[in-house]
């Protein structure tokens, strides 16, 4: 699709459920993804394309979307399903582009040193887009999120490593745990068969990518089919191993969880969680349609199974609290997070975050502020991010921006 096309499309006005899912309004938009030429110093020669829907408030999210191998940032903004989000819950979107003079098949160099380090290559090239964005489009800079399939997801795991200063959170779709190869040969047998380490091993390789960082570090999702032949699903195991380890929680899960499309769902301590999708190949979960919770378009590289772009918006707190029909919102599809009983709609309160830890409706860990019962990440403890928050249940609050 040309990057110039405009897209407008009539609000859908009709709500109703067909086999079980809440059918919402699809919000106009005229808003269309563009190319920015000029971003930073670029070390890894990338390119950059931006997405900023219609009426994106000030201090608003970001979320940094890498393709695949083969696949450019057009194709992976019209099918991976992040564009219906941003649309409605109103964040923005930034999808970095590999070229082919970099990489014949324009997959992200992560297994190359120099495009992996902080401060350097494709890594710093990533970095000056979020910044470049949270300058020019007034992002909250405490609520920067990264995802990507394959190359991309590996760069994601990249980016997580090196810039944990930078991400609140990051998704892996079928990646390849950090630093797992310094070259090209390295790289395949990373792919497949994988390659099998200890915890602490792992671990270590992301610690020394910012050596000395005592901050806070990023919660970690990550997502992979079991009939994955170009990227071992033993990945999984290898991402959880190291993710695990350097966010200091058990490689076993307090909680387990059924989702749909064939998906399993492991969730560490609410740090580190592992969706694997039955029988899925390499791909990005998907699941089209018009419903609330599909998202995407089937095809190459994108399998109709799950939408993962819609259970990764909410479980990173971007929904703002869903809001149903009658109106009340909804809580977050996060299992280990769903209160004991049905949620009832309560106060709604806008306030700072500290304000709102201060008064017990959330509460903060390493510098940044979570809602109590739902634990959404809420941004930076301070004055100055404000949220607002709906009661829905005994200490059990959701992010609504557009509700209170």
């Amino acid at each position: 699709m040309p990057r110039w096309l405009r897209f407008v499309l009539p609000v859908l006005a009709a709500v109703g459920t067909a086999v079980g899912l809440t059918v919402v309004s699809t919000p106009a938009y005229a808003a269309s993804l563009t190319a920015v030429s000029s971003f930073g110093s670029n070390p890894g020669n990338l390119a950059m394309y931006s997405y900023r829907p219609d009426g994106l408030p000030a201090n608003a999210p970001l979320v940094v979307a890498m393709h695949g191998c083969t696949q450019n940032a057009t194709d992976y903004f019209t099918n991976a399903g992040w564009r219906k989000y941003a649309d409605l819950w109103r964040f923005a979107l930034v999808l970095p582009e590999q070229k082919s003079a970099n990489n014949s098949s324009s997959c992200f160099n992560w297994f190359e040193t120099g495009d992996t380090a902080r401060g350097s290559g494709e890594a710093l090239s990533v970095k000056q887009m979020v910044d470049y964005a949270a300058t020019n489009y007034q992002i909250d800079r405490g609520r920067v999120y990264v995802t990507g399939l394959s190359a991309g997801a590996a760069m994601t795991a990249v980016m997580l490593a090196t810039y944990p200063d930078v991400f609140a959170g990051g998704a892996i779709m079928a990646g390849i745990p950090y630093r797992c190869a310094t070259s090209t040969t390295s790289a395949f047998s990373c792919m497949n068969p994988g390659v099998d380490k200890t915890p602490a091993a792992w671990g270590d390789l992301v610690r020394n990518a910012y050596s000395g960082y005592t901050g806070a570090r990023p919660r970690v999702s990550i997502w992979h089919g079991t009939s994955d032949t170009t990227v071992a699903p033993a990945n999984a195991t290898e991402l959880r191993d190291q993710w695990t380890n350097v966010l200091g929680v058990s490689q076993t899960p307090t909680s387990t969880a059924s989702l749909p499309g064939g998906t399993s769902m492991s969730n560490y301590a609410d740090k580190v969680k592992v969706y694997l999708v039955q029988g899925m190949t390499h791909a990005t979960p998907v699941d089209p349609g018009s419903a609330t919770e599909q998202c995407g378009t089937a095809g190459t590289y994108y399998k109709d199974t799950i939408c993962s772009s819609y259970y990764q918006a909410r479980d990173w707190g971007l929904d703002g609290g869903v809001v149903t029909p009658t109106g009340s919102p909804t809580a977050s599809p996060t299992p280990s997070a769903t209160p004991s009983s049905t949620p009832s709609a309560g106060p709604c309160v806008r306030a700072s975050n500290y304000a709102h830890v201060t008064a017990g409706r959330a509460h903060q860990s390493g510098g940044y502020v979570y809602a109590n019962g739902s634990n959404q990440a809420m941004g930076l403890y301070n004055v100055f991010t404000t949220h607002g928050l709906q009661q829905t249940g005994a200490n059990y609050y959701v992010v609504a921006d557009t509700a209170c």
